[in-house]
Order: structure tokens, then C-alpha cells, then sequence
């Protein structure tokens, strides 16, 4: 018996990869039944079958959200109304802010994700107290061992290391970001166990996650 998410990324792919060359609303409201049937409601049944169980590794209410397919272009140069990729994101519910996890397809992609985008002001001032101390080598040790199981996350946002820490100091790279954000490339090999793919991914997640839950 087929799993209802077996064709969710060869669809997504085909579908976007056309939008890619006809990214107008005349094309898309001509194929919007085929993205609403084939993308937008196995979506959101994806989103409703991780929620709980995500939930449950977190002890926690799980809210989802199903990203838009049109963008907004107000403050882009690129006018084209559509994106190209599906993404989705569940949200935590615990108390403060929380990291959050992501799933996307997109025609380079098949990617599960988690963490903090942005800190805010209190929270950049608390991070860097909290990543100068041991609380930081801890956390290097997870990402360490994150990044040996396949997982990647971007170069910090900062050039330079802020004051009044020195250039010198071992957590200089931690201390330069201003987000942190765990990402995997699952690939298309994950359509026979869709599910079981996201999970997996988000299991070998968690111990860095937890490390920023307890820093927020």
C-alpha cells in the first residue's frame, strides 16, 4: 500500500519546476487545481501527521503553518508572484520563544531544518554571554556532532567578533551570529517513508535544540 505522501516531492518538483518557466497568474490559475490537489492538501496533511509527534518528543503543542504561494514582491526587485519551492514550519508552543522546524521541496532541495532565525535585542545580548562561557563548548561539541550525522548550518552573520570579546576567543564563530538554524538535505530517497525521513531528521536535531531551548 502506498504512503499518501510517495509522490509529495516528484509533484512538487514537476509542478514548480513548470511555475519556474511560467511564473505568471495566468499559468497559475490555470494549474491551481492541480496545486492545490497534488501540493497544497497532502501539505497540510504532512504538517497534521508530524504535529503530534513532534509534539510528543517535545512534550508540547505543536501549531503548523503552510507557506504561501504567492510571494510578497513590495520591497523585491524580483516581480514574479509565485515561489518556486513549498515550505512549511511547525511551532512549539512552550513559553518564550522556541526553536522552530521547517520541511522544503524545491527543484535543488529536499530539506528539513530547526532553530532560531533571528535573535532579537535581549536575546543577542544573552547569547553572547551564554556562548562565552561553557554553556558555548557544549553547544560546539552538539553542533560537532550534528554536522558528523549530515547536517550543515550557514556562516555567522557577523564578520567581526563583537566587544568587548577578542578576536582570540574560542567561541568566536558562535559569537558572531546572530541566528542559528540546523539544516538537512534528505533527498528524494525520502518519498517512500516520508514521515519516518522528517522525523529522523528532527531526532538527530534535538540535542542542539535543546541546548537553545535552555539558553532562551
Amino acid at each position: 500500500m502506498s504512503q499518501p505522501f510517495e509522490t509529495l516531492i516528484s509533484d512538487a518538483r514537476a509542478f514548480y519546476g513548470e511555475l519556474a518557466q511560467n511564473n505568471n497568474r495566468g499559468w497559475f490559475t490555470e494549474n491551481k487545481s492541480r496545486y492545490e490537489t497534488l501540493l497544497k492538501k497532502p501539505a497540510k496533511l504532512l504538517l497534521d501527521t508530524i504535529a503530534p509527534k513532534l509534539g510528543g518528543l517535545l512534550d508540547q503543542t505543536v501549531t503548523t503553518k503552510l507557506f504561501r504561494a504567492n510571494r510578497d514582491v513590495r520591497f523585491s526587485k524580483d516581480k514574479t508572484p509565485y515561489s518556486t519551492h513549498l515550505h512549511m514550519m511547525w511551532s512549539p508552543q512552550g513559553n518564550g520563544t522556541q526553536p522552530v522546524y521547517f520541511f522544503g521541496i524545491a527543484g535543488e532541495y529536499v530539506r528539513t531544518g530547526a532553530g532560531l532565525m533571528n535573535f532579537d535585542k535581549a536575546q543577542q545580548t544573552a547569547w553572547r554571554g551564554w556562548v562565552s562561557e561553557r554553556e558555548g563548548d557544549a553547544l560546539q561539541t552538539r553542533l560537532d556532532a550534528a554536522v558528523s550525522a549530515g547536517a550543515t548550518y550557514g556562516k555567522p552573520e557577523l564578520k567581526r567578533v563583537p566587544s568587548p570579546f577578542g578576536n582570540d576567543h574560542p567561541r568566536a564563530e558562535l559569537l558572531r551570529r546572530k541566528s542559528l538554524v540546523l539544516w538537512n538535505d534528505i533527498g528524494s530517497k525520502a518519498s517512500s517513508d516520508l514521515v519516518g525521513a522528517i522525523e529522523q531528521s528532527f531526532a538527530q536535531f534535538e540535542p542542539v535544540m535543546d541546548d537553545l531551548r535552555t539558553f532562551l
